[in-house]
C-alpha cells in the first residue's frame, strides 16, 4: 500500500522492519519485513507498507533504483523497528477515539519507525551543526557508496491477509532482496554509523 505524505518525493518515507535481539540487546537473527499478519489468533493485515505511488513520479535521487520503481516514486525509502509483536512501551494519558485507553501499552508498526528514523535525523542535525533538509538524495548516495549506516535487508515480505465473508483474502505485497525494494527500501540503518555520514559532506564519507 502507498499513502501519502511517505509518498510525497519531498518526504522520507518510513517502513518497518523487525529485529530479534536478545535481554543484551545483541542481534540473535537477520533483520525482516515486518510483518504480523499471523502474529495473532486469527490474521491482520499488519506489515510494512510499499509500492510504486499513482501520483508522484520518480523523482532524480531515485535514479539508481528505476529497474524497481520505474517511473514513479517508490516507498518506503528506509526502514526502522515497527513489530507489534516486539513492541515499545507507550503510555496513553488521554483516552479518546484513537487512543482509547489509559496506562502502558504495547505499540508498533510505521508510527513507531517514523519518529524512531526523525530522532536519528535530529541528532544528524546536531552531528553537522546544521539543518540537513532533505536528506533522501544522500541516504541513496551512501547506499551507492555501500556506507556502513545503511544495512540491507533481505528477509521477509510484506504480503498481507485478513479474513472476509467467504474465508481468507490475501493481498500480494512485495518480497525483501538484496538491495533496493518495496518492502523495506534501502534497508534499515545502524545509527552510530548512519549520524556522522549524514552529517559529513559526502566527498568526505570514508566507505569501510
Amino acid at each position: 500500500m502507498v499513502e501519502w505524505p511517505a509518498s510525497d518525493p519531498l518526504a522520507t518515507g518510513v517502513g518497518g522492519v523487525k529485529f530479534f535481539l536478545n535481554a543484551a540487546g545483541d542481534s540473535v537473527a537477520p533483520v525482516a519485513v515486518w510483518n504480523d499478519t499471523y502474529a495473532l489468533a486469527s490474521p491482520e493485515p499488519l506489515a510494512s507498507n510499499g509500492g510504486v505511488s499513482m501520483v508522484f513520479g520518480r523523482p532524480s535521487y531515485q535514479d539508481p533504483v528505476r529497474g524497481i520503481v520505474g517511473n514513479r516514486r517508490g516507498v518506503p525509502d528506509i526502514s526502522l523497528s515497527a513489530a507489534i509483536s516486539a513492541g515499545v512501551l507507550v503510555y496513553g494519558s488521554f483516552p479518546g477515539n484513537n487512543f482509547p485507553f489509559n496506562g502502558w501499552t504495547a505499540g508498533g508498526g510505521t508510527s513507531e519507525a517514523t519518529p524512531e528514523f526523525a530522532g536519528i535525523v535530529a541528532v544528524a542535525d546536531q552531528y553537522a551543526g546544521r539543518r540537513l533538509g532533505l536528506i533522501n538524495p544522500a541516504l541513496y548516495e551512501l547506499n551507492r557508496l555501500h556506507a556502513r549506516g545503511i544495512v540491507d535487508v533481505t528477509r521477509g515480505g510484506n504480503t498481507v491477509s485478513f479474513p472476509v465473508a467467504k474465508g481468507l483474502f490475501t493481498v500480494p505485497g512485495h518480497r525483501a532482496r538484496p538491495g533496493y525494494d518495496l518492502a523495506t527500501g534501502l534497508g534499515t540503518v545502524d545509527a552510530a554509523r548512519l549520524v556522522p555520514e549524514l552529517g559529513e559532506p559526502l566527498p568526505l564519507i570514508r566507505v569501510k
